[in-house]
């Protein structure tokens, strides 16, 4: 392999990189990698679908991905404008596609772009795809039998079947929605105002450079949309992320903890279905006391959509979802959705305000906190530190013994009293996580202290 495509290396979510290593000419090696990686696999030649974010460049490096793949054979759907990655791998599985493309770095600041594969089921690509296409990874190949690249709308039909698989019926309901100048725009807003919101829309319009924030649904960027919703002006807000599969909530007590939501849908559905939850190992043990109640199971994952996925795949489970604020349900692509939540989440604020919902399950199954920081860490020394760590793993945490330890992904250290501390690497940044859960606010920073400290302690 040359050394112009060395700096390509799939994480959690595909590729992504800063654009000066996120170039054309990489981006067309990882395309002649998908295309071989399907040759490989008997679907050499099958039709495909390309989307992309609104970033700077975004829909060159599309056109250019469609270019590589029609070269090979393969006839390629391709949307008028930047579009939700859940609405691309909602598109794949309708129209039985051998799988499809998106640029997208997701809720990366505006100086990053990104890449991924969709395979034909339209959850994300586990490991043994995302080596096949590394391995892959070559000069574009021009082929003898060219396909075509075929514009095509991939909000309509995913519209309907969202608005029926939720059934919402939002009259009376203010939303305000907050695009956060991403691919929801026009997208989500529109589906709120078709089941019947009235709709404040916020940062809809494009922006390639997301306002000079990152597009990231959390408390830090959510400023006008917790107003808007404090001062009255909306019942409830809505917010998503670059690629719209992410979802932030905003209620009158602010921005709503991604784990408290999870917690208020799973049993909301609960209420009329029954099944298991996925969870991350990140993400909080509340979902575990709500299934207990109910007689159903949760799965715990590595942090990542695609073992959320797998797991739904393998369990039939009612919903799957990430701290992170990506979620899916049972009946839906096996991907994370920030559209389809937003609409979802309208849903249960019509009928209860999120407020009550959480206090009642917090009234019922106890008071639960979380929070995370992030430590710099360069990706070459990841690796090096977690093995530092394993060897000075500790018997106590915050005064507190540990358990037991999951390594499920990085060190999780599970306490006496009940809490946890987890410690990994940021499979989309050069960052070491550290997450805590516990009982009170200042349990969380105690914990998230002492992780932070142990870190410092073996990277020194």
């Amino acid at each position: 392999m040359s050394t112009d495509l060395d700096a390509i290396a799939f994480g959690t979510d595909g590729w992504r990189a800063t654009t000066d290593v996120f170039t054309e000419p990489r981006v067309r090696a990882v395309a002649q990698g998908v295309a071989t990686h399907l040759a490989e696999n008997g679907k050499g030649g099958e039709p495909l679908a390309v989307c992309y974010d609104p970033r700077t460049d975004s829909r060159r490096f599309a056109e250019a991905i469609a270019d590589v793949l029609s070269a090979n054979g393969h006839d390629v759907y391709l949307p008028e404008r930047d579009r939700p990655t859940p609405v691309l791998a909602w598109t794949i599985v309708d129209r039985e596609l051998a799988g499809g493309m998106m640029v997208t770095a997701s809720h990366n600041p505006p100086e990053y772009n990104g890449v991924k594969f969709i395979p034909e089921d339209g959850a994300p690509a586990g490991e043994e795809i995302t080596e096949s296409i590394e391995a892959n990874l070559a000069e574009p190949e021009l082929g003898d039998d060219p396909g075509e690249v075929i514009d095509s709308d991939f909000v309509g039909p995913y519209a309907e079947d969202v608005l029926d698989l939720v059934g919402a019926n939002l009259n009376g309901l203010t939303v305000a929605y907050d695009a956060m100048h991403g691919a929801g725009r026009g997208v989500t807003d529109q589906l709120l105002e078709r089941a019947g919101a009235d709709v404040v829309r916020l940062r809809c319009d494009h922006d390639a450079e997301f306002g000079g924030a990152p597009p990231e649904p959390s408390a830090e960027y959510l400023d006008e949309l917790k107003r808007r919703v404090a001062e009255g002006e909306a019942d409830i807000g809505v917010a998503n992320d670059g690629d719209a599969d992410r979802i932030g909530v905003v209620t009158e007590s602010g921005v709503l903890d991604s784990n408290l939501f999870y917690a208020a849908v799973y049993d909301y559905l609960l209420g009329t279905d029954a099944g298991p939850a996925v969870r991350t190992v990140s993400t909080t043990f509340l979902i575990d006391r709500i299934a207990e109640d109910h007689g159903q199971d949760v799965v715990e994952v590595p942090v990542g959509f695609k073992w959320v996925a797998a797991a739904m795949k393998d369990h039939d489970a009612l919903m799957g979802g990430e701290e992170s604020g990506g979620f899916t349900i049972r009946g839906h692509v096996r991907e994370k959705d920030g559209v389809m939540m937003a609409l979802l989440a309208a849903s249960l604020a019509s009928e209860r305000p999120f407020d009550e919902r959480v206090e009642a399950i917090l009234d019922e199954y106890g008071e639960v906190h979380q929070d995370r920081v992030s430590v710099d860490c360069p990706d070459e020394e990841k690796e090096p530190t977690l093995a530092a760590l394993e060897a000075e793993l500790p018997e106590s945490v915050a005064e507190t013994s540990v358990e037991s330890v999951n390594t499920e992904d990085g060190f999780k250290l599970l306490l006496a009293d009940g809490s946890w501390l987890l410690v990994r690497p940021s499979g989309t940044e050069p960052k070491l996580r550290v997450y805590a859960e516990g009982d009170s606010e200042d349990r969380v920073a105690e914990l998230l202290d002492a992780g932070v400290d142990l870190l410092d302690s073996v990277m020194d």
